[in-house]
């Protein structure tokens, strides 16, 4: 997340969103933390950023939110699933950083669907992709 990450009412928005950020509980790499998850107003304000929240209500930022942190959790829980298949050589994997993030802050493309993990394997970086819509004939390409 941005070090002073916007948590001001978009432009035309109607309601007041929550600004209340939730802890994960995914280890953040580097330190002693976990990775704290968008408050309502921040996703919201996302969304608008991307040009994806034309038909977003803000009535739906709490279930939405709810989701997306679900969703990461329960994806946390896959890449140690896989991360257990090297405990012997790394008992405590974390999380550095979201590259997609990452480079949609640098200008690049942001994927709607697909997150690169890179995750600390005890000083070992290796990068998992995530993928919620995996398209075969896609395979490979930039989409």
């Amino acid at each position: 997340m941005p070090l002073a990450p916007n948590q001001q009412p978009c432009p035309g928005q109607r309601r007041l969103l929550s600004t209340e950020r939730i802890e994960s509980n995914i280890p953040k790499g580097g330190t002693s933390e976990t990775w704290v998850y968008p408050s309502p107003q921040m996703f919201f304000n996302a969304l608008r950023r991307k040009g994806k929240g034309d038909d977003v209500r803000e009535e739906d930022m709490e279930s939405v939110v709810r989701a997306h942190n679900t969703m990461n959790e329960v994806t946390w829980q896959r890449v140690l699933d896989w991360e257990q298949l090297h405990c012997d050589s790394c008992r405590y994997p974390t999380l550095l950083n979201p590259l997609a993030r990452l480079r949609g802050w640098l200008g690049g493309p942001l994927p709607f669907d697909r997150h690169d993990w890179v995750v600390d394997r005890c000083g070992r970086e290796v990068r998992y992709v995530i993928d919620f819509y995996y398209y075969d004939d896609k395979a490979g390409t930039p989409e």
